[in-house]
């Protein structure tokens, strides 16, 4: 499981600077200089990759994070 955190939301509504966002692995947005993150409609889509910056996290963070965004999406 991949986390990113926003670095300017600059043109996009649906994100907001300095959130982590959920990255979903998808190969053909990573060739087009892109990420695919669940934004805050709770969908996933793509965004320019330099809107963001990859942080990886220890297993029990990634835990944490995920029941966070679970328990949100309640």
């Amino acid at each position: 499981m991949q986390f990113a955190i926003c670095i300017t939301s600059k043109g996009y509504d649906d994100l907001e600077n300095r959130k982590i966002y959920r990255i979903v692995p998808d190969e053909t947005a990573l060739h087009a200089g892109c990420l695919r993150v669940i934004d805050e409609s709770g969908e996933d889509y793509i965004y320019p990759s330099d809107k963001f910056l990859i942080v990886e996290f220890s297993e029990e963070i990634q835990e944490k994070l995920l029941k966070s965004i679970t328990a949100e999406a309640a």
